[in-house]
């Protein structure tokens, strides 16, 4: 394979950042020019995120992070994933007609957690004040940033619905009655506004900074962003992507009464690598599963962009992805068979399923005991939720914009070793109307829930709906490596095949970025319309065509792709020595690596 690549590689020794875009990654390395660790950087720029990929984050939305500790050696996970509200039964979604949770609109809206995770990650890990680490944010929302031709085609393509159903939506994002032009400034004085109010309020509280920073959290959560939210939900009525309009569910104590949490991280060793990754509360553990199913092929032996490699880590994808839609949930209220999953029995198990040619069946495993979730998958998987016309994505508007949309990603490693992988989502802008004077707006990640019950993924109150979003942290022999990727349902089998390239191949961060990416969509889709495309993959057109009719003899659907348009990866890695490194896709042309 070439050494040739797309960009250099970064290197150095006093800090990198890596996200989706170039401006939050400049914004990131700079606090650590100012001074700032990991957690700093990694705030400030998460905050960026929101302002310059609105189709992509904000502020209400969720967020995952894996922080590593350089002081303690501790490696956790921060998870501000917002719960279902109180009054999320399931009865309240089918008594108003509904298979499905919308996609899109205020029904879907479960409690904004983004916010309070970000400051939470300050106040515990970081150094400095609310004000020096969301200033940037504000000035890009209140001077103007280049908008991406994707947010400008997004805008676009939903001016009219936005004018007719979601007014609110149509005041921030096509002002003056006209969608934005790509790479032209745009701004968002409300969402300046409000991130400034914030941040005066920590400037004025007394006490040190983590008084501060907790003002300011009170303030978003029962202060004037939840009043504002609140005053807006008591008579909103909107259109959603069911084609009817419905009001949310979501209550002042929902909002009040939550709190981003802690937890340990799930492990499996790989070749020498002990892989990281969040629980079942997100789809993290289906790249160990995947990892603990691939343990048993010579992946080392195979040409990486060949098609026995492509078929063998499809045929474990398709596994993985089986259990997680069978098993995963919110470890708090179901009872999740992770040790059993995770098992290297289960693993050989799994493994031996695996043949030449390409399985059409969903294949969920038999797990002593939960036996009824592997077939009430398979019965789920074959239903017909009787919606028509859209495709799944995320996020889901697909009937109103062909462009499609995920999330943001982020990496950071400063010179003392601290580190930070994140993949902040929801809270799109085509996701759900905007919350008048705030500049956002909410989220829809409820579409994630089962209006079925006995599931671990059931809608019931206060639960975490099972998420896509899913960082990495790995570590071997004193070396540390974070990475990740949107791309909804595509997220671990994109951070899985660059990870196993990594360890197999030798291939470098960046020409891991490089090498042609590959998925399938055989399994149930996490996103409405919950799609099942039994068979089919996409593969880049960057694979060789003897490769790509290779596997279609096998006996795989395949779509190819447009050139450079599968995956979003970043990636940053301390060596044991304390060289730094970090690589960033080209896909898009926006996603950049910072360092020194």
């Amino acid at each position: 394979m070439s050494d040739f690549t797309t960009r250099p590689e970064i290197r150095g020794t006093f800090g990198v950042v890596t996200s989706t875009h170039w401006l939050a990654s400049s914004v990131g390395f700079g606090i650590l020019e100012k001074g700032g660790n990991a957690f700093d950087a990694a705030v400030a720029t998460a905050f960026v995120l929101q302002v310059v990929e609105p189709h992509l984050n904000g502020p209400a939305g969720d967020m995952p992070a894996i922080l590593h500790s350089a002081e303690t050696g501790e490696t956790t996970v921060l998870c501000a994933q917002g719960v279902s509200p109180a009054a999320a039964t399931i009865e309240a979604h089918t008594e108003q007609g509904l298979k499905l949770v919308p996609g899109s609109g205020l029904l879907a809206t479960v409690v904004p957690g983004a916010f309070d995770g970000w400051l939470m990650m300050l106040r515990d890990h970081g150094t400095m004040s609310l004000r020096e680490v969301l200033q940037p944010a504000i000035d890009y929302a209140r001077d103007g940033h280049p908008v991406l031709p994707r947010v400008a085609a997004t805008i676009a393509d939903l001016r009219e619905f936005f004018e007719t159903e979601w007014p609110s939506s149509a005041a921030v994002w096509t002002p003056g009655g006209q969608a934005p032009e790509a790479n032209t400034l745009f701004r968002n004085p409300d969402l300046a506004d409000t991130y400034d109010r914030l941040a005066r309020v920590a400037d004025m509280t007394g006490g040190d900074r983590v008084a501060q920073i907790d003002a300011a959290r009170a303030e978003w959560r029962e202060g004037f962003v939840a009043e504002a939210i609140f005053d807006y939900l008591k008579d909103a009525r909107v259109m959603d992507v069911s084609e009817e309009k419905h009001s949310a569910i979501l209550a002042p104590s929902d909002m009040a009464d939550w709190r981003a949490t802690y937890e340990e991280t799930l492990t499996l060793d790989y070749h020498g690598w002990t892989v990281h990754k969040t629980h079942a509360w997100s789809q993290g553990p289906v790249m160990l599963q995947a990892l603990s199913i691939l343990k048993h092929f010579d992946l080392g032996a195979m040409d990486p962009n060949g098609a026995e490699f492509v078929h063998t880590v499809i045929e474990a994808m398709k596994l993985a992805y089986a259990d997680r839609e069978a098993y995963y949930g919110d470890p708090d209220f179901s009872e999740i068979p992770i040790d059993h999953l995770l098992s290297d029995s289960y693993g050989a198990e799994r493994a031996r399923l695996i043949d030449a040619t390409a399985s059409m069946e969903q294949r969920p495993g038999r797990v002593p005991g939960f036996e009824h979730l592997a077939d009430a998958y398979i019965a789920r998987a074959q239903q017909d939720f009787g919606v028509a016309g859209v495709a799944a994505q995320e996020p889901t508007m697909a009937h109103l914009t062909e462009k499609r949309g995920d999330t943001v990603h982020l990496d950071v490693i400063d010179r003392w070793g601290n580190m930070v992988a994140s993949t902040p989502s929801g809270g799109w802008l085509q996701s759900s109307p905007v919350i008048p004077g705030l500049g956002f707006p909410l989220n829809s990640r409820a579409q994630m829930f089962w209006l079925i019950d006995g599931l671990p993924s059931s809608m019931a109150p206060k639960r975490r709906p099972r998420t896509t979003l899913t960082p990495s942290f790995a570590e071997k022999d004193g070396a540390r490596l974070v990475f990740g990727t949107p791309g909804g349902d595509q997220q671990d089998q994109w951070n899985l095949i660059w990870f196993l390239r990594f360890v197999h191949h030798g291939l470098g961060l960046q020409q891991g970025m490089d090498a042609p990416l590959f998925h399938t969509m055989h399994f149930q889709g996490s996103f409405f319309p919950r799609e099942v495309k039994p068979g089919e993959m996409m593969m880049e057109p960057a694979f060789d065509g003897q490769v790509i009719e290779a596997l279609r003899a096998r006996g795989h659907i395949v779509t190819v792709s447009e050139p450079w348009a599968v995956g979003r990866l970043t990636a940053a890695m301390r060596e044991a020595d304390g060289m730094l490194r970090a690589a960033a896709t080209p896909r898009l042309m926006q996603a950049y690596a910072v360092g020194r």
